[in-house]
């Protein structure tokens, strides 16, 4: 438990600019990190947030940021050959062994996108892995989409739906992603399908509700919660929801847990 909540000077490699507010940076670390898992990264006398792993390489970890605070604010400052401090990595990422084979259906809201990012490239690069992807990824606007070169790249191995909240942009579609829940055909997939949803707090609620008014199973969704978490062991009770601990037991969670999870 020592080498679990000891920071490590990591080398930052590069800074990516995603949006006007969320940043990607990739650090130095041979950290083995399962998709879905969050790091704690810090800098010394400022503070440290959790922040999920967006993609992963030999050697390497990305992180895409949001600037939100004064920790965030302080990483944003930083450059490549900087260090940043890391821990981790901590909580219960998606269920691999669960979606394997299997038609996987993937939903989420804004920065949501970062936590399912690495199991979707590795669902690209890996065919067979999953028998297809049906993707819905939701913007608030043009200035807050990220990850573009990818969205076009997954455009080719995924069936996608890309749409900004009110905002109209060249083959994307207006709306929230809860409309779309309804084209994906949950008839086709013989039972055999997961959902993976994550984004904001009201988002994920409507969206569960709109996937089981779909006739999707709850058994069969996973949400993966965003809120702040502190220690990531357990001890400080920051993330406490009732009688289960965010960074603990999640941040991924079964829907029929998800649902009932509310301050």
């Amino acid at each position: 438990m020592i080498h679990s909540v000891q920071p490590q000077p990591c080398t930052i490699l590069s800074v990516q600019k995603e949006s006007e507010h969320e940043w990607t940076f990739r650090v130095e670390s041979d950290a083995k990190v399962a998709h879905g898992q969050f790091m704690q990264l810090s800098i010394p006398k400022i503070g440290e947030a959790p922040i999920s792993v967006s993609s992963q390489g030999e050697g390497w970890l990305e992180f895409t940021i949001r600037s939100v605070g004064k920790v965030t604010d302080c990483i944003f400052s930083k450059q490549p050959g900087d260090l940043l401090f890391l821990r981790g990595p901590y909580g219960k990422g998606w269920p691999l062994d669960e979606l394997k084979g299997k038609h996987l259906v993937v939903i989420t809201g804004g920065t949501g996108l970062a936590p399912v990012r690495s199991l979707l490239r590795k669902c690209a690069e890996e065919p067979g892995f999953v028998e297809d992807v049906h993707l819905i990824c939701g913007f608030k606007n043009e200035a807050g989409i990220v990850f573009n070169k990818e969205l076009e790249l997954w455009k080719e191995s995924f069936h996608t739906i890309y749409a900004l909240d009110t905002d109209e942009k060249e083959d994307w579609r207006t709306g929230f992603v809860t409309a779309f829940v309804k084209e994906i055909p949950f008839d086709s997939f013989d039972g055999n399908y997961a959902v993976l949803v994550v984004g904001p707090p009201p988002m994920m609620k409507f969206t569960g509700l709109e996937l089981v008014k779909c006739g999707a199973d709850p058994e069969n969704i996973w949400m993966s919660f965003e809120r702040k978490m502190s220690c990531a062991i357990g001890k400080c009770g920051h993330c406490r929801i009732d009688e289960v601990y965010v960074c603990l037991d999640g941040p991924v969670f079964p829907y029929t847990v998800a649902r009932d999870l509310v301050d």
